[in-house]
């Protein structure tokens, strides 16, 4: 998964909703794993019911499990809803059919601005950045009128990254992309082909962080291929991404975006306005979004992915373990 091209998916798809976002060198954020449905009810229902809903990718159904379990725990009777791409849940959500979403801050608001402005002026004049505050900002400006609140952003963040070998990075010092650029060392970077000419990738590399970018390797985003290419030292740099949690594996370490090339896509929720919108729905999310981090958000998708539990378990345990639920 890509997570800035998810924005430039985002223009792309409200053009032709029923077709998947566009990945900047790769898999989407959207892209389909398996079919939609929906999980069994949990919590008391004392303060009504809820429909969390989840997109077809590992992270959204853990983050699902997530928002479910902790609206359960306030007195809610909650469900999960599967549904494989956002533009299909976002309308849903719109409606009323879906009460709450995990969601990405830069990716939506881009989505959003497409949505209402249409993708070409969208694409001319985004409004997502690397600024949290002003990304969610944007966004919430563009979700009131359709009957959508934003709750605050989190700490944990789903982006762009990329990433070198532990041996390449002490080699040259490397702790940042800025680092990197100032070690003055070439490097080929493993990516899907469309790095060349997207400005999250080789282009903002050479002018925002002076990197001198060789070649790309069109192996992917965060494939195995491409990782296995840098850990090989065919490559010097992957383009991966931050809750990327097979990077250990191949010895990997990811530079930091110091100057902000990527845009804010912090995770966070959002609800419809009517049906969701009381302050202790805000109060009972906002408490889970200010303690999850991005290394959560890795540990969290490793189990699912590498141990294969199931995400119902793995955020029960999560939650338990941060006191988060009884």
């Amino acid at each position: 998964m890509i997570k800035t091209s998810r924005i430039a998916g985002a223009v792309l798809g409200v053009v032709a909703l029923t077709g998947s976002l566009a990945a900047c060198g790769g898999d989407s954020l959207e892209k389909d794993k398996d079919g939609g449905g929906s999980s069994a009810a949990a919590g008391s229902g004392k303060k009504g019911s809820l429909v969390v809903g989840a997109a077809g990718f590992t992270e959204s159904k853990v983050l699902a499990a997530l928002y479910s379990q902790v609206l359960a725990n306030a007195g809610y009777k909650t469900s999960v809803t599967s549904v494989n791409n956002r533009e299909l849940y976002e309308p849903s959500l719109e409606k009323g059919q879906i009460d709450v979403v995990p969601e990405y801050a830069a990716t939506l608001a881009e989505f959003l601005n497409a949505k209402t402005n249409g993708a070409k002026a969208a694409e001319k004049k985004p409004v997502a950045s690397g600024d949290v505050a002003a990304t969610v900002a944007a966004l919430q400006k563009l979700a009131g009128p359709r009957g959508l609140k934003v709750l605050p952003a989190g700490r944990a963040v789903d982006q762009n990254a990329f990433a070198v070998t532990k041996e390449f990075a002490a080699k040259n010092k490397l702790k940042t992309l800025s680092d990197l650029g100032k070690s003055k060392a070439k490097v080929k970077i493993a990516a899907g082909d469309e790095c060349t000419v997207r400005p999250f990738c080789a282009p903002g590399l050479k002018s925002k962080y002076g990197i001198d970018v060789t070649g790309i390797d069109p192996k992917g985003v965060g494939t195995p291929q491409a990782k296995q290419a840098v850990k090989d030292g065919t490559d010097q740099l992957v383009l991966t991404t931050t809750t990327d949690a097979t990077l250990d594996t191949y010895g990997l370490v990811l530079l930091q975006d110091d100057k902000k090339l990527q845009n804010a896509d912090n995770l966070l929720p959002v609800v419809n306005a009517k049906h969701a919108g009381s302050p202790e729905i805000a109060a009972a999310l906002g408490k889970l979004t200010s303690t999850l981090t991005t290394a959560d958000l890795v540990q969290l998708n490793r189990k699912v992915d590498s141990e294969r539990a199931k995400p119902d378990d793995v955020a029960k345990d999560y939650l338990k373990s941060k006191s988060l639920i009884n």
